[in-house]
């Protein structure tokens, strides 16, 4: 893995974890003296699935044009639904990253959302291996982030 790489998967990274803490419900204050006032637990509903974010940067490292929507629309399009018809999530956003030169980096950027059941995780594996792959030749990166979690899902 090249040393942007490893930039960009740092701050991305730095960023889940930032994100994660900020989403997540925080504890409640509890003043001197007092006992802490108990939560009771979430409700569970849903399957077990697994909730993969993959990262898109639309910036080419060689200094060439950007990947525009319409560029990125046709690739979900015509490489990424055929491999996941059931259903995904496309959200466009904005990163940054420091380069190999250790210059921020800012660029358009696209976080695609796939959640499937646990018991599918080997059989998608190489599919979401193979958009990684493809996005990255095709678009000249040096890389695409992924993130796995496990989540409980409903429909």
């Amino acid at each position: 893995m090249s040393q942007h790489a490893r930039g960009r998967l740092a701050v991305l990274a730095v960023s889940t974890v930032l994100l994660g803490a900020a989403s997540s419900a925080a504890a409640p204050a509890v003043a001197p003296g007092r006992a802490p006032v108990s939560q009771p637990p979430l409700p569970a509903h849903g399957s077990p699935y697994i909730e993969t974010s993959l990262f898109f940067g639309t910036a080419r490292p060689d200094g060439g044009p950007a990947v525009t929507d319409r560029q990125f629309r046709a690739f979900v399009d015509g490489f990424v639904t055929p491999r996941f018809p059931d259903g995904l999530t496309v959200q466009a956003g904005r990163g940054q990253y420091r380069d190999a030169h250790g210059t921020i980096e800012r660029e358009r950027s696209y976080e695609l959302t796939l959640f499937y059941p646990t018991s599918q995780a080997r059989r998608h594996d190489p599919a979401i291996e193979g958009i990684r792959r493809a996005y990255a030749q095709r678009f000249g990166q040096e890389s695409v982030a992924r993130v796995d979690d496990r989540a409980l899902v409903d429909f």
